[in-house]
């Protein structure tokens, strides 16, 4: 269990900065995370309420860089799913806003700094855990689902440095948060950039929000990361206007982009001397999978690149055996040292090994190009049979949404198809162009007009929370 960081290295740098301008030093940080690990004084196993705040940055620094393994939890997880985990994990201790600690009346405050508190729980059952393993990260985002992805320390540390490689950082960069910390790519920013000792700029303002891009130029932000919606946000907000000499980088990840927005962000950056960086990835894989050199960004618009340093794909056909020639498609394959362990489900589970040793079927279906340029084309499980043509559903919600400039979610089970749209006005057209589109029968496809298309956190379709409207 060695550190994920040498904090003192850096000194009196800046690690953290907050809106209001409070600064805390590498070296503030590393000496509050030797006394939080203190209190605690051995492993177990923290809950972790995170927000974008300097408290539960330090918090979560002190638990990974001492053996003490964090699960990392939105503060926004709802009361019930919260506790439905604390039942099937039974952790040691919490670390949660002090504005919190009111809905845990039975526990005990044994440290408090930054804004954060540390409960211990007293819970009986303490479950062993497997030497390697270094943090949970949720696979559901804000649902409080029990399923928890098992990351090693060997996972964070070599994906940090794989992402600091590829995008070249060092200790000028400041990078503002436009993600939650307990999402795995909003954490890949803190970690790549804790590497280098570079300053990290946290808020939780949102892009929609005046203060957010006052804290940007106060603090003279070099970069952000967005998924998909982030990009489409940026455009309603006529991004490409804005006045950010600061700004060097801008990094994209969480699903994939549309083409349009990918060639116009692209194109922006070129024109700006900006790096815009497009990136694949998944928490079963640490963060980063895939990136896309920005030097190809307009030229390979659509792609989501090649291999980060250290890992390798395979596309795996039909056929069971690997694609050789390019555009041909079959499910990616992913290996490398930032392979995560496997999953839990229970406590009973937090003492099992590496059950996929560096081995990922990510379940994306994908292409490669003349180059070697990796291309997403669907997921495996978003495929429909209908009447047996099979459907990718993640190209109809593009078409739907290049023809009409409109959100859609397409679900269903084989030979109904379900597409959800927003706007009653659509239904009848969109229904029409996807049966043109198709030319399969229209007795297979229904339009659902619903309030809004449900997300998780970061911004990923629930396609899930879907089946009630057809089940």
């Amino acid at each position: 269990m060695g550190r994920i960081w040498d904090l003192d290295e850096h000194g009196n740098a800046p690690a953290l900065i907050d809106e209001s301008g409070f600064r805390v030093t590498y070296s503030e940080l590393n000496a509050e995370a030797e006394l939080l690990a203190g209190k605690i004084g051995h492993r177990c196993l923290v809950f972790a309420l995170c927000r974008n705040e300097i408290g539960s940055v330090s918090g979560y620094t002190a638990f990974i860089n001492n053996g003490i393994v964090p699960l990392l939890l939105s503060s926004h997880l709802e009361d019930a799913l919260l506790r439905e985990l604390l039942k099937t994990y039974s952790p040691e201790y919490l670390w949660i806003p002090k504005d919190m600690t009111g809905g845990f009346p039975c526990m005990t405050e044994v440290h408090e700094s930054y804004g954060y508190v540390l409960l211990k729980t007293g819970y009986d059952v303490k479950y062993p855990m497997h030497d390697e393993l270094g943090l949970l990260i949720s696979t559901s985002g804000s649902t409080g689902s029990p399923k928890l992805v098992r990351q090693s320390y060997t996972n964070v540390s070599e994906n940090a440095r794989s992402i600091a490689e590829y995008l070249r950082l060092d200790d000028t960069e400041r990078p503002i948060t436009t993600l939650p910390m307990n999402y795995v790519y909003g954490l890949s920013i803190i970690n790549s950039h804790f590497l280098v000792g570079a300053a990290v700029l946290l808020t939780d303002k949102g892009l929609m929000q005046k203060e957010f891009w006052n804290f940007f130029r106060e603090q003279n932000a070099t970069s952000f990361g967005g998924v998909p919606y982030t990009y489409e946000m940026l455009d309603r907000l006529r991004f490409c206007r804005m006045d950010l000499p600061s700004l060097r980088t801008m990094t994209q990840a969480g699903g994939k982009i549309t083409p349009e927005l990918h060639e116009k962000f692209a194109a922006y950056a070129a024109e700006h001397n900006i790096n815009f960086v497009v990136m694949y990835g998944a928490s079963e894989a640490t963060a980063r999978m895939g990136y896309l050199p920005p030097e190809k960004a307009v030229e390979k618009r659509g792609s989501m690149g090649i291999p980060i340093p250290g890992g390798s794909f395979t596309l795996i056909g039909d056929d069971d055996k690997p694609v050789t020639e390019p555009y041909t498609t079959g499910e990616l394959v992913y290996e490398g040292k930032n392979v995560t362990l496997g999953y839990a489900e229970c406590g009973e589970d937090l003492i099992r090994g590496d059950e996929r040793h560096g081995r990922l079927e990510t379940g994306d279906m994908a292409q490669f190009d003349e180059d070697g340029f990796y291309y997403i084309v669907g997921r495996r499980k978003r495929f429909l049979k209908i009447y047996g043509n099979r459907v990718n559903l993640d190209e109809l919600d593009r078409l739907i949404k290049g023809e009409f400039g409109i959100e859609a979610a397409s679900s269903g089970v084989d030979d109904h198809a379900y597409i959800f749209v927003t706007d009653e006005k659509y239904s009848g057209t969109v229904r029409d162009f996807v049966i043109n589109k198709t030319k399969l029968n229209p007795s297979a496809f229904r339009v659902i007009v619903i309030g809004e298309i449900p997300k998780n956190d970061s911004g990923k379709t629930l396609y899930t929370e879907l089946a009630k409207y057809y089940e």
